[in-house]
C-alpha cells in the first residue's frame, strides 16, 4: 500500500481533491443554511423542497447532456471551468436577494459541485487505473468523508457567528484560492503513457468497448437502477431534512454534529474494505449486500428518539456510500470498457443526481401534507430490504457474463 501511494500520489491526491471539493455541492452542505433560506425567503418545507428538487433535476439532465466532454477535453480544464463555476454559486447563494438567483446558485453548485466535481474524480481514476482500480477509488473516495469531518463543524460555526452568506462567501474563496489551483496542478499530467494505452485497450463484458446508447439498452442497466438510485434518495433525505429531524426529535444540529463524523468514518473504513473485496472478488459480489446497512439506519432513526440513533443510523449509511462508491468506479469500466467511460459514466452520473433530486421535493411535499417523517423512513427501510432480495439474481447473472468475458 505505502508503495502504491508513493508511486501513484499525484493521481490519486487530484482524485481526493476532487471529490473532497464535491462537498459544497452535497446535500450535507447545503442543507446547513437550509433554516434561515427558509426563513429569509418565507419557504414552508415544500417550498424549499420543490426549489432543491427542480435545481437538482436541471443538474442532472445538464450532465447527461455534456458529461461526456471528459471523453474529448483535458480532465484540467474541465475542472478549471467547473470549479469557478462552483465559485460563482458560492457567491450567488451569499448576494442573492431573490428566489429566481437563489434557484440558479443551487443549480449551479449541484451541477458543478455534486455532479461534475465526482464525475471528474471517478472518469479520470478509471482509466488511469486497472489491477487496482477499486484501491484507487476507494482512495480517491476518501474525499467524501474528509470533507464530511473537515467541513461540518467550520460551516455550522461559520452560520451561527457571521450567517450562512459569509459562509458562503468563505466557501468561494476557498474554491478560488486554494482548491482551484492546487487541482490544476494535480491534473496536468496524465499516468504514464503506457499505462493509458493498456486502459484504452480494457474491454467490458462481450470483449468490446461499449457505447452509451448500447448501454441504455443493456439489460444490466434497468436491473441495476434501484441499486443505484437508492443510496443517494435516502441519503439525501436524511441529510436535507436534518434540521426538520431536530425540530421533531428535540435534538439540536450541535448534538447530531458527531453523526457526521461516524457516517464519515464509516465511509473511509468501508471504502477500503470494499475497494479490496472488488479488486478481489469482482464488483458484482456488493450488489446484494450494499443497501442492507442504510435500510437499517432508515429504520433506527424512525423509529427511535435518542440522538444516539442518529449516530448509529449515519455510522450505517457510511457502509453503504462505501460499498457503492467502489462499485460505481469500477463496475462501468470493467463491465463496458473505457474507451466510452465519459459518457457512459455522465448516465451514472445522471441516474444518481436525478435520485437526490427526488427526495427533497417529494418529502417536503410529504411533510406538509403532514405524513410523519418517522413513518417515511421506515417506508424506506422496507424497500431496501426488497431490493436487495431482489439483487441476488442480478449479482448471479452479471457475475457469469463477466466470467465469460474473462
Amino acid at each position: 500500500m505505502l508503495r502504491f501511494l508513493t508511486t501513484n500520489f499525484r493521481w490519486l491526491a487530484a482524485g481526493f481533491l476532487l471529490t473532497f471539493a464535491s462537498a459544497c455541492g452535497q446535500t450535507w452542505f447545503i442543507a446547513l443554511s437550509a433554516t434561515a433560506i427558509k426563513h429569509e425567503y418565507g419557504l414552508s418545507d415544500g417550498g424549499w423542497g420543490g426549489i432543491y428538487t427542480l435545481a437538482t433535476l436541471t443538474s442532472a439532465l445538464m450532465i447527461f447532456w455534456q458529461g461526456s466532454i471528459i471523453d474529448r477535453v483535458p480532465a484540467r480544464l474541465v475542472f478549471l471551468v467547473t470549479s469557478l463555476g462552483c465559485a460563482a454559486a458560492a457567491v450567488g447563494l451569499s448576494a442573492s436577494r431573490s428566489v429566481w438567483l437563489l434557484g440558479i446558485s443551487i443549480f449551479l453548485l449541484r451541477f458543478c459541485g455534486q455532479g461534475m466535481f465526482g464525475h471528474i474524480a471517478m472518469t479520470t481514476i478509471g482509466r488511469w487505473f486497472l489491477a487496482q482500480r477499486g484501491r484507487a477509488v476507494a482512495i480517491a473516495n476518501l474525499g467524501y468523508p474528509a470533507g464530511e469531518i473537515i467541513l461540518s463543524a467550520p460551516a455550522i460555526l461559520a452560520i451561527e457567528y457571521v450567517g450562512y452568506r459569509g459562509m458562503w462567501a468563505a466557501t468561494a474563496a476557498v474554491l478560488v484560492l486554494l482548491i482551484t489551483p492546487v487541482a490544476v496542478i494535480l491534473l496536468a499530467t496524465d499516468r504514464t503513457p503506457q499505462m493509458l494505452e493498456a486502459a484504452a485497450t480494457t474491454t467490458g463484458l462481450a470483449g468490446r468497448h461499449w457505447t452509451r446508447h448500447e448501454v441504455v439498452r443493456h439489460w444490466l442497466l434497468p436491473a441495476l437502477l434501484p441499486v443505484l438510485l437508492t443510496p443517494g434518495f435516502m441519503g439525501t433525505v436524511l441529510f436535507f431534512n436534518q434540521t426538520h429531524v431536530a425540530t421533531v426529535k428535540g435534538w439540536t444540529l450541535v448534538m447530531m454534529a458527531p453523526g457526521f463524523t461516524c457516517f464519515a468514518i464509516s465511509v473511509v473504513i468501508t471504502s477500503f474494505v470494499s475497494g479490496w473485496a472488488v479488486d478481489r472478488f469482482g464488483p458484482a459480489k456488493l450488489l446484494p449486500v450494499m443497501l442492507v446497512p442504510i435500510g437499517l439506519a432508515m429504520a433506527l432513526i424512525g423509529s427511535i428518539g435518542h440522538v444516539s440513533s442518529w449516530y448509529i443510523g449515519l455510522g450505517l449509511m457510511g457502509m453503504t456510500m462505501g460499498m457503492g462508491g467502489s462499485l460505481s468506479g469500477v463496475l462501468l469500466p470493467t463491465a463496458y470498457g473505457t474507451q466510452h467511460l465519459g459518457a457512459i459514466r455522465s448516465l451514472s452520473t445522471t441516474i444518481m443526481v436525478f435520485s437526490t433530486a427526488i427526495g427533497p421535493g417529494l418529502t417536503g411535499f410529504l411533510i406538509d401534507a403532514g405524513v410523519d417523517f418517522s413513518l417515511q423512513c421506515l417506508v424506506c427501510a422496507g424497500w431496501c430490504l426488497i431490493v436487495s432480495a431482489g439483487s441476488i439474481l442480478t449479482e448471479r447473472r452479471l457475475s457469469r457474463e463477466l466470467a465469460a468475458a474473462n
